[in-house]
């Protein structure tokens, strides 16, 4: 999410190359905004609404893939009180960023069937208790493994080290891998460590550092020991995302943290050999971090009630099927994961369910942005090899850190 550059695309979406005050509604053409759809499954759903309403079409502009440059792309649009774009395909973290900003515009909870969907993805479209945007899909991490090399899967960290050391003695593999470059995916695999430890990095409301040192820094010290004892790789520590697919899919690790996307490559190349389970933790299953995607209306629309009608339509249940069936991604009505017929097709999704349902959001800040930053430069110091820092000290310094941008926001 990163480019603050606009896309020709958009210029010619609405035919309004700049500026004005915000809409107070109105009908016609809208342009949806969202990061690159890489599975080709949006233009389909597109369609069927363009075939519907000839009057009110909709145009796709994809952003880039990345989350930091989508943010940036749609930042720089929305600080110049532009109405290129209607609808917002954002990141869950951005809620609060984009409303307390006035970006986007609230939402009437009874116009969408937000009691059909899992609670905690309700949750990551609220700030302040307004409805900012409506969930799209939804996200947890996952523990992949092999079910080759794995009897039973780990649900504690040190089942998780025993289990990692004792593979890597025996096979001609590594262990353990997340996100552990300096970038959200780290922000993400540390807040996750530090839940599962039975801590939280900041309040709900994003108002107040509420992080517990010791726990903060028993979930640093546990990726600092992988570290040092060799069962996560050191390697490691420049993957995202893709990075960690491919080594777990390639044969190069028995246990990864992951998103769900992974998993049908990894079945496609692993087969029977692969599997998936929630998080472990400090003493017994962890709590990912809510991932996904919310729709939002921009401030700046000229086409406000179309653009609330499409939100409608976009996150029906049979659109939420295809978005699971088509694209492979996690959807957000809860019936679609007790489905025994998607279920067949998509084995992890009531192991994902759980994962869900004891996710937490992350902190709605409007300062989400900075926050992120602060935490995964100071995590990815103390993982970095020969390790100077302590893990309480860390903890100390990060807490300090977080407090005084909290303090001045």
């Amino acid at each position: 999410m990163t480019l603050a550059v606009f896309v020709a695309a958009g210029c010619a979406a609405t035919g309004d190359t700049g500026g004005g005050e915000p809409g107070t509604g109105g009908t016609g053409p809208i342009t949806f905004a969202t990061g690159r759809d890489t599975t080709a499954y949006l233009q389909p759903l597109l369609d069927r609404w363009n075939q519907a309403h000839p009057a009110e079409k909709v145009t796709l502009l994809e952003l880039p893939e990345a989350a930091d440059e989508q943010r940036a792309q749609m930042v720089a649009n929305l600080q110049a009180r532009s109405n290129r774009y209607d609808v917002l395909g954002l990141d869950v973290v951005l809620t609060a960023e984009f409303a307390e900003n006035g970006w986007i515009i609230p939402l009437e909870r009874g116009f969408f069937p937000l009691d059909k969907f899992l609670p905690p993805v309700v949750d990551t479209a609220v700030y302040k208790d307004k409805l900012w945007a409506v969930p799209y899909t939804s996200n947890a991490g996952l523990l992949y493994y092999r079910t080759d090399l794995v009897k039973k899967p780990p649900r504690t960290w040190a089942e998780l080290r025993e289990q990692a050391q004792e593979i890597t003695k025996k096979h001609d593999i590594e262990g353990y891998a997340g996100q552990f470059l300096a970038y959200e995916g780290l922000t993400v695999n540390f807040s996750e460590a530090v839940q599962s430890a039975g801590g939280q990095i900041l309040s709900t409301d994003g108002d107040e550092v509420t992080l517990d040192t010791a726990k903060a820094a028993t979930a640093l010290g546990f990726l600092q020991q992988g570290l040092r004892e060799g069962w996560i790789p050191e390697e490691s520590l420049n993957y995202k995302e893709e990075e960690s697919r491919l080594a777990f899919q390639e044969g190069r690790l028995a246990f990864a943290r992951n998103w769900p996307h992974a998993y049908g490559p990894a079945r496609s190349r692993l087969g029977e050999k692969m599997a998936v389970t929630r998080l472990p933790g400090l003493d017994g299953p962890g709590s990912s971090s809510l991932g996904g995607s919310n729709l939002a209306i921009s401030a700046y629309s000229k086409h406000q009630h179309t653009a609330r009608e499409f939100i409608r339509y976009f996150t029906s249940l049979e659109n939420e099927r295809r978005v699971l069936t088509e694209g492979s991604f996690p959807p957000v009505w809860a019936e679609l994961y007790d489905d025994p017929e998607l279920i067949k097709r998509f084995p992890y999704l009531p192991v994902l369910k759980e994962s869900i349902l004891a996710a937490k959001p992350r902190a709605a800040s409007a300062n989400y942005n900075q926050l992120s930053l602060v935490i995964a430069s100071s995590v990815a110091k103390a993982l970095n090899p020969p390790f100077k820092d302590t893990a309480d000290d860390v903890a100390v310094s990060l807490k300090a850190e977080l407090e005084e941008i909290i303090r001045t926001q």
